[in-house]
């Protein structure tokens, strides 16, 4: 289901929150590739404009042992995930905002996301990437906030409890 110009403009609030985001290889490709330059912008509706914008300026840090370089404002991080993402947390402002699968997995293992946020869409597919497949142990969430969209996607966020 393609997001729609509601969804849209919820994303762009939340980046806007976020000091840089945090994305692995895999997410960082994929949105490299789908809003980064004119032949993406050519393939989208006016609407998702203000996305585009506010992603592409937006800092980014991503998470590889494979990659040898980044670019589009972003800056290549190795070493101990843990740690590197403990250094960037205790930079002065808002924090980071982490999309994708396998780095949410990691970082939630380390105990290092204070809030999650979770998109449900009306639509059953039967198939794509399990959300935490593999967490050693439960993690109890608290509800926070939640937001209906027109479409009928439900934006719920969370909190671990302490």
């Amino acid at each position: 289901m393609l997001a729609d110009e509601d969804l849209h403009r919820h994303a762009v609030a939340n980046l806007a929150r976020a000091d840089a985001l945090l994305f692995g290889r895999v997410t960082y490709e994929m949105m490299e590739a789908g809003w980064r330059g004119p032949a993406a912008a050519e393939a989208r509706p006016d609407w998702m404009e203000p996305f585009a914008r506010t992603i592409d300026a937006a800092r980014k840090y991503v998470v590889s042992s494979t990659l040898d370089r980044v670019d589009w404002n972003a800056e290549l991080v190795r070493g101990n995930l843990g740690e590197v993402v403990q250094q960037l947390k205790r930079q002065p402002g808002n924090g980071l905002f982490v999309g994708g699968v396998k780095l949410p997995l990691a970082l939630a293992e380390l105990g290092l996301i204070v809030e999650y946020e979770f998109v449900v869409q009306p639509r059953l597919v039967g198939h794509g990437p399990t959300l935490f497949a593999g967490l050693s142990k439960g993690i109890d969430l608290k509800l926070v906030g939640r937001l209906e969209f027109r479409s009928g996607a439900v934006a719920m966020r969370y909190e671990p409890r302490r």
